[in-house]
């Protein structure tokens, strides 16, 4: 047995929502440079602002603009920032209580070092070259000079901030959009994770056969069921699967569905076909490409056969397999695959 196989693998996709009235006005005001809050039944402001009162569960009745300076109440040194974050040198994640607000928000505050960085320390919003109405119009936050540092005795905000109220559904004062802007209504948020995989022996023994065009599987010595990929354990026993079973590259359709939304990334045009394939001898379907035919006449019971790609491009991976095509042969029973789905 050789040392399990490891991969730096990346999961990514880009995030798309609709906002709503009270978000919408959010991020629209960012897009103006200003920020608002809500004011709750208990008459806090929360800023952010939130969609639903966490006292009545009634949307918010005044929408308030705060800031855009505010006070450190907590915070975190991240020495190595990550891909992503607001800042790609040193940085402190704070919570931060902005000037006409009851609670913090979260951002970045760009000090330059930790230990310019204190509980109560004064910082204001610096602005993004360019706003789109999206919470990263704020950059980061950085320390207000020292003229400015210093609230009224005993407040947390200076006495020069007089935050205004809107009625939800009509802009606050200075925060409507620019000529020929509309309100945001949808943001887009990219999210990425990067990781490093290590595989299991049996997975690994899984990845190892596909480059050498081979489909393994594990039984188990109890119940005889065949997992593909293997499981290293089976889930119905608990008692390790180290019997190695091959499989051939045909079986039955179980269950499908027809793709026809395209997608960042997407490689196949749509629509197509992905679906659970129990594989001859198998006892767990396998997730694959049904292609070769018109998605509509896919259907369960269908059977079908792997598709390789050259031999060339193989490596220690299922894409190995480009994708199933039918046979030709007449449908499986539904009896012979019922117990899979």
């Amino acid at each position: 047995m050789g040392e399990p196989l490891r991969a730096p693998l990346e999961i990514g996709f880009d995030y798309t929502r609709s906002l709503g009235p009270t978000l919408s006005q959010f991020m629209t005001a960012l897009a103006g440079r200003r920020i608002l809050g809500s004011r709750g039944a208990d008459g806090r402001v929360h800023a952010p602002p939130f969609e639903y009162d966490p006292v009545t569960f009634t949307p918010p009745a005044e929408l308030v603009e705060v800031g855009p300076a505010g006070t450190v109440t907590s915070w975190s040194w991240a020495g190595r920032p990550l891909e992503g974050q607001p800042l790609a040198h040193p940085f402190a994640w704070a919570l931060i209580r902005l000037d006409g607000a009851d609670t913090a928000m979260l951002h970045a505050v760009d000090a330059g070092s930790a230990d310019a960085m204190r509980t109560g320390m004064r910082v204001r919003a610096r602005w993004a070259a360019s706003t789109v109405g999206h919470i990263r119009d704020i950059a980061c936050f950085e320390p207000c000079p020292a003229a400015e540092s210093a609230g009224p005795a005993g407040a947390a905000q200076p006495e020069a901030a007089q935050p205004g109220t809107v009625q939800p559904g009509t802009a606050p004062p200075g925060t409507a959009p620019p000529a020929g802007q509309q309100p945001v209504t949808m943001i887009t948020t990219p999210v990425r994770l990067h990781y490093e995989h290590t595989a299991s022996p049996g997975e690994s023994d899984f990845l190892r056969g596909l480059a050498a065009g081979r489909l393994l599987g594990q039984r188990c010595p109890a119940c005889g069921k065949v997992y593909i990929p293997p499981r290293a354990a089976c889930p119905t026993d608990g008692v390790p699967t180290a019997e190695e079973v091959e499989l051939s590259g045909a079986g039955t359709v179980t269950t499908f569905c027809v793709v026809n939304v395209p997608f960042t990334g997407q490689r196949v045009p749509t629509p197509y076909v992905a679906a659970a394939i129990a594989l001859d001898g198998a006892d767990i379907p396998f997730q694959h490409l049904v292609l070769g035919c018109e998605p509509g006449e896919v259907r369960m019971g269908m059977r079908v056969a792997a598709v390789w790609k050259p031999r060339d491009q193989w490596g220690t991976t299922v894409e190995n397999i480009d994708h199933f095509r039918p046979t030709g042969e007449p449908d499986a029973a539904y009896e012979s695959y019922a117990h899979h789905l």
